[in-house]
């Protein structure tokens, strides 16, 4: 038998830090509303990160500096949030009284948005689960769902919220 170390608990009653959601352009808002509303619930502040899969982290940390992976097909723009994305989660959250912020991540969705949980010790994150689109599907085969890898890799909770359910008539 070996030995395992023991494991962090984050129960609900010792939440402490904040809730993080991984964001997108375009992705439903069902995500943050859920992310919203947990992080009203325990009174935490709620941190959007979306993550630029063109760019990789310089230092190895989510918030250093980033460079492009392909310098060439740079448009100036990399590692940058897209304007569209913080004004529609901006317009979402007016009024919702959670304190939250934007932070743009660099490299593979499921390890950027681990290690920032890391580093800002979330409570909880919470992702979308994956759309029933042929590129979703594809990427799903060759690498796993974000919440896929999230779940099998970490040690906090993972709120998978359905975007696209697809629910049989007949149970």
């Amino acid at each position: 038998m070996t030995d395992t170390p023991p494991r962090r608990l984050h129960a609900m009653n010792v939440m402490t830090g904040p809730v993080l959601a991984g964001v997108a352009p375009k992705q439903q808002s069902v995500v943050v509303e859920h992310a919203a509303a947990f992080a009203a619930a325990a009174q935490l502040p709620l941190v959007c990160a979306f993550v630029d899969v063109t760019v990789y982290p310089l230092d190895g940390t989510t918030g250093g500096p980033m460079a492009p992976i392909d310098p060439d097909g740079v448009e100036g723009d990399a590692g940058l949030i897209p304007a569209s994305l913080e004004a529609s989660i901006g317009a979402q959250l007016a009024g919702s009284g959670v304190d939250w912020s934007l932070v743009a991540l660099a490299g593979e969705p499921a390890h950027a948005l681990a290690r920032h949980a890391g580093e800002i010790g979330a409570s909880l994150m919470v992702v979308g689960s994956r759309e029933h689109k042929l590129g979703s599907t594809l990427r799903e085969l060759t690498g796993g769902s974000v919440a896929r890898q999230l779940l099998h890799r970490q040690d906090r909770p993972v709120l998978v919220v359905p975007v696209d359910p697809r629910v049989p008539d007949e149970l």
